[in-house]
C-alpha cells in the first residue's frame, strides 16, 4: 500500500508543475565538480518590464531566486544575474530549471528569448 501512496504523491506533484508557467531549461554540468567548488545559474537578461521579476526554480517546485532588476532604464538590457545552485538540485550532473516573469500586475508567464537571453551553469571555487 505504500508504495502505491508514494506514486500517487510524485503524480500529484508532477501534474502540478507540469502547468506550471515559465520556460524549462535542462542544463548539464561542464565538467566534473568536488567539494571545493559551488555552482551557480548564470542568467542574461534582455530589456523587461519595469517592475518585473524572474524567478528561478527547479522543475520540482524548489524556490531558487529571484531577481528583481529595478533601477534600469526603461528600453535598457536588465544585466547579468548569478543564482547560487545547491547540490541538491544537480543529477547526474544536470539540472532542469523553470524560468518565469512574474508582472504582478498580469501574473506569472515563460519569457522570451529577448527577455532572458541566455542561461549559463557555472562552477567556481570556494577555496580563498
Amino acid at each position: 500500500m505504500q508504495p502505491l501512496f508514494v506514486t500517487f504523491i510524485s503524480f500529484v506533484l508532477l501534474v502540478q508543475t507540469a502547468g506550471a508557467p515559465g520556460r524549462v531549461v535542462n542544463l548539464v554540468l561542464p565538467r566534473s565538480w568536488c567539494a571545493d567548488q559551488a555552482a551557480a545559474v548564470e542568467l542574461k537578461l534582455g530589456v523587461i518590464q519595469r517592475g518585473t521579476e524572474v524567478e528561478v526554480e527547479t522543475t520540482s517546485g524548489k524556490m531558487l531566486g529571484v531577481i528583481s532588476p529595478y533601477g534600469i532604464r526603461s528600453g535598457s538590457e536588465a544585466g547579468t544575474y548569478t543564482v547560487p545552485l545547491p547540490a541538491a538540485a544537480i543529477s547526474n550532473k544536470r539540472v532542469s530549471l523553470r524560468i518565469t516573469l512574474n508582472q504582478h500586475s498580469r501574473g506569472k508567464r515563460a519569457p522570451n528569448a529577448k527577455e532572458v537571453q541566455s542561461v549559463r551553469l557555472k562552477i567556481t571555487s570556494t577555496v580563498r
